[in-house]
């Protein structure tokens, strides 16, 4: 093979998925024999509007050299549910690209932040506040007792947009949780470094579902398991798929609880990116197609007109190790001694000033505590 066609075969192209969280970037070079079968495989895909808005009627058919930084990408992950079951966002992930369109920075927001979520007439909700993630539960009502999860991500991107000041967010994806795991099946797994003891709550050391005390069969217990259970301990390792998800969506037992889980998502994002260039997957079109395959069930992407191979095009020049992952502040909020959720810390408005303005690195220069240093 010539040295050239090791960078870019003709018909190669480049997909970014954006998944966790949870976010993962496989911005890769895939050899599938043309276009066509690109857009078979993304098709599943791509939602054609419904998260962040269909493009304007009558508007120029959109092309990869239309997407520039500054940009900012919101992704929710969900558990699997039908669609007579209101939707939860247990992850909510936002990815900032700046105009030079070369580095990622990633921030969660906690799933129990207590905010004002707006009004929404689709759906009668009046507004109000709650914890963040039932803005997706309070949009996703279509009537006759059934829900849809994409108008109910338009309700988060509207209490995220208000939270953070961010007038529009340039895409949008809902990750299933159960979907994904055939993503990272498909990759062989993915090295990670674990950085604290993590006890899982549901899984035995062999991926069995723990035993259930006889007192909670009907799910109103907390903490409904009992027996042994599968301990992740300090070092790196090559995860399984069900090691991994199960890995970084505990937060119970954790010192920072949700805090350290925001972390470890963050943490698996860039594993799995830095993992999706890796030669072993770039350069394996079997491997390749089987990923997209399982992207189907996994990822529902709005692009603002624009496919995910538009985007993967556009992105193609971002470094994963350039990928900076923030620790936004935060605590408890409380009346009186009742629990309501939890609430941002000090830095946290001129931190979201800082991405609305495209200055994150100015700001982190002045406030590095906000970075995550073991990520």
């Amino acid at each position: 093979m010539a040295k050239s066609a090791k960078r870019r075969a003709p018909l190669w192209a480049r997909l970014t998925a954006v998944c966790g969280a949870v976010l993962m970037v496989t911005s890769g070079v895939v050899l599938v024999g043309g276009n066509a079968l690109i857009a078979k495989y993304t098709g599943a895909i791509d939602a054609d509007g419904g998260l962040i808005g269909a493009p304007a009627e009558g508007a120029t058919k959109a092309v990869a050299e239309d997407i520039k930084g500054p940009i900012n990408i919101l992704m929710a992950g969900i558990d699997p549910r039908d669609d007579k079951t209101a939707p939860l966002s247990d992850s909510i992930i936002v990815a900032h690209i700046p105009a030079t369109m070369d580095q990622v920075y990633l921030f969660s927001i906690p799933r129990d932040l207590y905010v004002d979520i707006p009004a929404f007439p689709p759906t009668g909700f009046g507004g109000g506040k709650s914890k963040i993630n039932a803005a997706m539960s309070y949009g996703s009502s279509v009537g006759n007792g059934k829900h849809d999860v994409k108008q109910g991500f338009q309700l988060l991107a509207k209490t995220v947009g208000q939270l953070t000041g961010i007038k529009d967010f340039q895409a949008g994806a809902i990750i299933n949780f159960g979907g994904f795991k055939k993503i990272v099946e498909a990759m062989g797994g993915v090295t990670m470094t674990v950085d604290m003891v993590v006890k899982s709550e549901h899984l035995k050391p062999n991926g069995e579902r723990r035993d259930r005390r006889p007192e909670c069969a009907d799910n109103t217990c907390a903490h409904p398991y009992i027996g042994e259970q599968k301990v992740y301990r300090p070092g790196t390792y090559h995860l399984k798929a069900w090691e991994a998800l199960d890995y970084v969506r505990q937060r119970y037992g954790l010192p920072h609880s949700d805090y350290d889980r925001q972390r470890h998502q963050q943490q698996f994002i860039k594993a799995m990116a830095k993992q999706a260039m890796s030669k072993g997957v770039v350069t394996n079109p079997s491997k390749m197609l089987k990923i997209l395959d399982a992207g189907g069930d996994a990822l529902t992407f709005d692009g603002n007109g624009h496919s995910i191979l538009d985007w993967g095009l556009a992105l193609q020049g971002l470094n994963t190790d350039n990928m900076v992952s923030i620790k936004l502040p935060g605590g408890g909020v409380y009346d009186g001694g009742r629990y309501l959720g939890e609430g941002l810390g000090a830095g946290s408005d001129q931190f979201f000033e800082a991405v609305r303005n495209d200055r994150i690195p100015e700001f982190l220069l002045a406030h590095p505590e906000f970075v995550n240093r073991n990520s």
